[in-house]
């Protein structure tokens, strides 16, 4: 049974039990502040066990796409290790919300594992949290599992919770024998202690509780149902193979990763802890990246290039040169195809996004090199024999440097490594990071909206923009209810019904006016504190207003009508882009303002300047053909399946409004659009700009907006053509020949520079040493630039016929420095060591070659003790 066959069989069974099947949503959570990554199954229905959010089902299946490699569910350092540990899984699960609950859900586990797919019972042991005496009955009675086969277990083993917060409960796990034999006679033991000898199949949570941030728990709304169960673990247990990374889900990676190594395919190479971090990446690394995530150094960003680094780190240790985990990607992408058919078209931009960040690490590593060999000669120095956390720390966070490789290095150089002060300075930076993630901050925001959860608002803003007998539900400032706002107060609105637009789907909110007889309110922004519940931003005017009272509201309807504009003509955009650049041209981000619009797409390289022109053209003659737009409502599911485009950041409900453009753009869209492309007038890119590697950004305007910025160009352009006295046409040719003009003037101050200089170091004085033969030149310069004092440096070794030079110069108060060795010398004295010497003294730091070193610094008034310092080197090698 291949993996495939597995996801159908599960999605299939729990259809036959009145289950909605749900698809997987991103591995970028929405409106989940507190997670990095989708963790498990349940995260796209986290709401729904809060009490937030309503579905129109009560049972769901689905399998999600997880990530586990931060925070509480962090698997990182494990993969490979063993053999059932992964960055990237799938996680097939059931859920019910306040339908089924223990009986049924472990009934259904259980009927599933061994009747549908014919696993062995006899194989079977389950565990249960060791207060729950109801699961462990029903194992017992209802299923008939023997005492023997049935353990309780402590709350690290058996509570289950999504995170520090959340939801959570009691859970009972379903543990499978992998051997014949097992390794010791208590089988719980081996169980609780996570021996090979068993694999977790399925983890079933009785979701009773939530858990807020000061570890209290309260009863959730209706007690629910969260399972999940490891394809990766399912698919090794019904393909009868010793562990995951032999099932068919990483044998193909396998086998590619030793063929492109040049090794043979053995059992050893299968078993090769480098291998399966490759193997294990590379998934990883592929759904990150097709899911928007771009490395980076931060957040989201930051883990994939550290798992990418990881991987690229294993592939040096087989024996890889150079970028290669880019070749992977398409056997990821074909074994995975028939469950995600969107990796396809994705391929070729994944592929050039890896190789851009493994040819990246790639240099980092060079220069991580050089600072590890400029760090020991410094610890060398202060006769230290323990390389310090501090500088390990460094390593590993600026150079990817691994722990082991810094090890490894320190022993070729005879010396160790404060292992524990590189645990500290990790454990800081995970704490920082902590501190600084926004999800958190996020999180207690909106908490104190929670008790308007229940509130009834209708949002009207797609009929109405102006609506007469709205009731005003809360009031609020500065965060407390209060009964009343007047004149010159500013607070929140809650209105029963309101035409104001929240901002969401990266269009602004509206703005307008509520008012009654009695008081008026500017509304400078509408929100969603927390999921459906609309707050307006407002600033009173005149009067006040009363909880109760009720109010007319009237949405700005000129800039509603820009902002209509600008967003239709991002679906223009976003269409023509994949039209004309490619499919694999997907939105990572946008704004719809009603000045202009931001579009973020995924493409490697910028666009030229034909490319820009040409999808520029498409969308204006979308524009001219006066196109109708329609809108409609349709499930999620039957949305998806006629080819609209959901964008993987958005988080979208059953219902979804459909924007169709005619035949050329499809997209599932909650914001305010325009009746006819006609609407929008003109379409205009102001600009094409990168905003991280693989990631590009359009900025363009529409209507008044393109006309005045193409206006403002006419008068720019008929500026120069006044200022150049040329016609418009012949502008450019013109300013291309004053830059020529430019460039051969700048040539002719350089060089009458250059002989000023040579003539004010003719008359400067100048030091010169015999050291053993060899003779040294130094010179002070004042008010020379680096690069005339590197040029002044040429010259006088054609000159002088020094064997070493050493000049230095101060300019703005900074330093300096040049030492220039001749070349039959290098082998005795190299110029970057001499170099290295000097430029402590002088507060900097500098690098070279064994013929030319500069350093920069800045102690003006140390330079002749650096010089000295790097006299009494010279002569410590030349006359030892």
């Amino acid at each position: 049974m291949n993996a495939q066959d597995i996801r159908k069989k599960f999605l299939d069974y729990f259809e036959s039990k009145n289950h909605k099947i749900v698809t997987s949503s991103s591995l970028l959570p929405k409106d989940d502040p507190t997670l990095l990554f989708t963790n498990a199954g349940m995260n796209q229905f986290k709401n729904v066990f809060l009490g937030l959010e309503k579905r129109s089902y009560q049972r769901a299946a689905s399998v999600q796409k997880c990530m586990r490699v931060s925070g509480k569910h962090n698997d990182l350092e494990q993969v490979g290790k063993t053999t059932k540990h992964h960055t990237f899984f799938e996680m097939l699960g059931n859920f019910s919300f306040g339908d089924y609950f223990k009986k049924q859900a472990i009934e259904y586990a259980w009927e599933l594992i061994t009747d549908v797919y014919q696993i062995d019972p006899d194989k079977l042991y389950a565990t249960v949290y060791k207060k729950d005496q109801e699961a462990y009955q029903i194992w017992r009675q209802d299923i008939g599992l023997s005492k023997d086969k049935i353990f309780y277990m402590g709350e690290e083993e058996n509570y289950w919770s999504m995170g520090d917060t959340g939801p959570c409960g009691p859970c009972s796990e379903i543990h499978y024998q992998m051997v014949k034999n097992l390794s010791h006679k208590d089988p719980k033991y081996l169980i609780e202690s996570g021996s090979e000898d068993f694999t977790e199949l399925w983890n079933l949570v009785f979701m009773q509780y939530n858990r807020d941030e000061n570890g209290n728990l309260s009863e959730l709304p209706a007690p629910s149902i969260d399972t999940g169960m490891g394809l990766e673990r399912m698919a090794t247990v019904l393909q009868n193979k010793k562990d995951n990374y032999e099932n068919d889900l990483f044998d193909p990676i396998i086998k590619k990763v030793v063929t492109l190594s040049g090794r043979e395919i053995t059992p050893k190479t299968f078993q090769s802890l480098s291998v399966r971090k490759i193997a294990d990446h590379i998934r990883a690394i592929v759904f990150l990246i097709n899911d928007g995530i771009m490395p980076s150094n931060e957040g989201r960003g930051y883990v994939l290039r550290r798992i990418i680094r990881r991987a690229f780190r294993a592939g040096k240790q087989m024996g890889f040169e150079g970028a290669f985990l880019f070749k992977l990607v398409g056997v990821v992408c074909d074994s995975m195809r028939e469950a995600y058919p969107e990796l396809i078209s994705s391929a070729n931009y994944i592929s050039k996004v890896c190789q851009s960040e493994e040819e990246r690490f790639s240099k980092t590593l060079s220069t991580g090199m050089k600072t590890f060999d400029h760090m020991v000669k410094e610890l060398r120095q202060k006769k230290q024999k323990i390389f310090p956390g501090e500088k390990l720390f460094k390593l590993y966070d600026t150079y990817g440097f691994p722990l082991d490789l810094s090890k490894e290095l320190a022993e070729d150089e005879k010396m160790e490594i404060d292992e524990q002060g590189f645990e500290e300075e990790l454990l800081k930076q995970r704490q920082t990071a902590r501190k600084s993630w926004k999800g958190d901050l996020e999180q207690k925001k909106r908490k104190k909206y929670q008790k308007y959860k229940d509130l009834k608002i209708d949002y009207v803003g797609y009929e109405k923009e102006s609506i007469s007998d709205s009731q005003v539900l809360v009031l609020l400032k500065k965060g407390a209810e209060v009964n009343e706002l007047k004149k010159g107060e500013k607070g929140e609105i809650f209105l029963d019904t309101t035409p104001f637009y929240a901002e969401a789907g990266g269009q602004i909110s509206d703005k307008g006016i509520i008012k009654h007889s009695g008081f008026s309110a500017e509304v400078q922004a509408a929100v969603y504190p927390i999921p459906n519940i609309i707050s307006h931003k407002v600033k009173i005017l005149s009067g006040a207003v009363k909880v109760g009272d009720q109010v007319e509201a009237e949405v700005d309807i000129k800039r509603r009508k820009a902002i209509s504009k600008n967003h239709t003509a991002t679906h223009l955009l976003h269409a023509a882009l994949r039209d004309r650049i490619g499919s694999h041209v997907k939105q990572s981000g946008s704004l719809v303002s009603p000045e202009k619009l931001r579009f973020d797409f995924t493409h490697f390289s910028s666009l030229s300047f034909a490319e820009i022109k040409s999808v520029e053209q498409l969308v204006n003659e979308k524009i001219q053909e006066c196109i109708p737009v329609s809108v409609r409502m349709t499930s999620l599911d039957k949305g998806i399946k006629e080819g609209a485009v959901a964008i993987f950041e958005e988080k979208y409900s059953e219902e979804v409004r459909v924007i169709t453009i005619g035949d050329f753009s499809k997209e599932l869209c909650g914001g305010v659009h325009v009746q006819n492309t006609g609407e929008i007038g003109f379409f205009k890119i102001i600009s094409e700009s990168s905003v991280a590697a693989g990631m590009r950004r359009i900025e363009a305007v529409t209507s008044d907006s393109a006309l005045k910025y193409t206006q403002k160009n006419e008068e720019v352009l008929a500026e120069i053509e006044e200022s150049l006295n040329v016609s418009k046409d012949k502008a450019a040719d013109q300013i291309q020949r004053l830059k020529e003009t430019v460039k051969q003037k700048d040539k002719e101050c350089q060089s009458l520079k250059q002989k000023m200089i040579n003539l004010r170091e003719e008359q400067k004085q100048e030091e010169k040493y015999d050291i053993n033969g060899f003779s040294v030149l130094i010179k002070k310069m004042e008010g020379l630039s680096g690069s005339e004092l590197r040029n002044l440096a040429d010259d006088l070794k054609q000159k002088s016929g020094s064997d070493i030079i050493i000049l230095s110069t101060v300019s703005e108060n900074k330093v300096s420095m040049v030492t220039t060795v001749h070349k039959s010398l290098t082998d005795r004295v190299k110029a970057k060591d001499i170099i290295n010497e000097m430029a402590p003294v002088i507060g900097g730091g500098g690098g070279g070659r064994p013929d030319f070193a500069q350093a920069g610094g800045t102690k003006p008034d140390q330079i002749k003790q650096a010089v000295k310092k790097g006299l009494a080197y010279i002569k410590s090698i030349l006359n030892p």
